[in-house]
């Protein structure tokens, strides 16, 4: 799990409309769907303090230069009237923005080293890619009780790049989180190695100590990746039981 580079980020515009000021807003949405999620125009400008005419400025120029694209927002149970509000999501172009990685050449390595090694030699690989910053991670989440790990992993994978948020997920006795990673700087490297996402999960879940499970992934074309971990397989040994906090827990959210 890479980090991803935290300077600014400069998202192309059309030329008779590329002031400083122009590409700096441009540069908030774009990230704000980075950080959120797809999101809707409302939610941008209420999370950036933009009217809704300013807003739909930026997102135009971004469609236009193929840096989001406009999706129908999905809805649960009953829908009320009208049409459905439409969300914006960051293209694979729009995710290369904020971050530039050799995806060629890594997918030639681990193709040349399964070809030459086998199968086993990749998965070695994808574990020990994530096994550095596990071994990070477990040194501040050792002692913290079980039901506070998920927000804490959520903060340290958003101080690592991933922009990651915490959810509450399904009602008892199914109750769970979901940890959501809106960034993920391999995608396009596991599209054809999912030993990269595999070994992930496998140490979220050794961080957490539970079963975690994948529900989506970047790399097959979701959204966000997203991992359900289920509060009712926490194990009876953790130091706390509790249940998670109500509201929404950002990754960018430090520790009081």
């Amino acid at each position: 799990m890479e980090s991803v580079p935290s300077q600014s980020v400069s998202v192309p515009s059309p030329a008779d409309d590329a002031t400083d000021v122009h590409v700096g807003t441009r540069n908030r949405v774009a990230r704000s769907i980075l950080a959120n999620g797809p999101s809707t125009a409302v939610d941008l400008g209420k999370r950036l303090n933009l009217t809704p005419a300013g807003v739909r400025r930026h997102l135009d120029a971004l469609l236009a230069e193929n840096l989001v694209e406009a999706r129908q927002q999905r809805t649960y149970g009953q829908r009320g009237r009208g049409r459905p509000a439409k969300v914006f999501a960051l293209t694979d172009r729009g995710r290369g923005v904020f971050y530039q990685a050799y995806d060629q050449l890594a997918v030639e390595a681990l193709k040349f080293l399964a070809e030459n090694a086998g199968s086993d030699a990749v998965d070695a690989f994808a574990r020990k890619r994530v096994a550095e910053l596990a071994d990070r991670f477990r040194e501040r989440m050792d002692g913290v009780p079980a039901e506070e790990r998920p927000a804490l992993l959520a903060r340290l994978l958003t101080e690592e790049g991933y922009a990651a948020t915490l959810r509450e997920s399904g009602k008892a006795p199914t109750a769970g989180e979901q940890l959501c990673q809106h960034h993920c700087p391999v995608a396009h490297v596991a599209e054809q190695f999912p030993q990269l996402c595999e070994a992930e999960t496998e140490a979220f879940a050794a961080l957490l100590g539970t079963h975690v499970q994948r529900l989506a992934t970047i790399a097959h074309g979701d959204g966000v990746c997203t991992t359900y971990i289920p509060m009712t397989s926490i194990p009876m040994t953790a130091t706390a039981t509790g249940t998670s906090k109500s509201t929404e827990v950002s990754g960018r959210d430090r520790e009081s």
